[in-house]
């Protein structure tokens, strides 16, 4: 088995991922974020998240430098812009403007912009995923990295299929809660990750 799939690869992108990704923390931004869509939409909205975000990494994976490289973009530019836009969606949830529509689940919507990215599939899992993917010297190792990122998204959307039940057990008061918690969270992401840009950009220049 060990020729076929590198295992230690497959472990490590696997627990590198998840913790990156954070599943259990992506499910309050999910529910303040679908609160008023039915038990379809919901579905469709995780399903197209995952889908989103798993394209994203792969592409990244596969021609991350090149598209970079090609359009002059640096990864702490990437970053920077990723917590600028969580930002504005922060300020969406805790000021809970647009709070009374309900979710749009076709064409561009928040399952792509900002659950697919940059929330799942943001700067810290396509820097990540990068990484992984210049340790690759075999098939087991490609083979490896590969199933590693299929559990964290099977993960993915298992949590935010079943996020209804939650939804259920909670009620209109506790989404509400679950809604500025969420927007208190990627706040603190959307700065984070500003910070972290600025720090690189200032580290690049001394």
């Amino acid at each position: 088995m060990s020729a076929v799939v590198n295992m230690r690869l497959l472990v490590e992108s696997f627990v590198t991922l998840f913790v990156i990704m954070d599943p259990p923390g992506t499910l309050p931004v999910f529910l303040a974020l679908t609160a008023n869509a039915d038990r379809r939409e919901r579905t469709r909205a995780a399903r197209q998240a995952v889908g989103v975000a798993l394209l994203v990494i792969v592409v990244f994976a596969v021609f991350g430098q090149g598209i970079l490289g090609y359009l002059h973009v640096t990864l702490p530019a990437l970053q920077g812009a990723g917590g600028l836009l969580l930002l504005l969606i922060a300020l969406e949830l805790l000021t809970d403007r647009g709070g009374d529509e309900p979710v749009r689940t076709e064409g561009v919507n928040i399952a792509f912009v900002p659950l697919g990215t940059p929330l799942l599939a943001g700067p810290g899992a396509i820097v990540a995923t990068m990484v992984f993917v210049n340790r690759i010297h075999t098939a087991a190792d490609a083979v490896g990295i590969g199933l590693g990122i299929l559990g964290v998204c099977l993960v993915l959307y298992l949590v935010m299929r079943f996020a209804g039940v939650i939804l259920r057990l909670l009620g209109r008061s506790g989404v509400s809660l679950v809604t500025r918690i969420a927007g208190l969270l990627l706040s603190a992401i959307a700065v984070q990750l500003v910070a972290d840009a600025v720090r690189a950009f200032v580290q690049g220049t001394t």
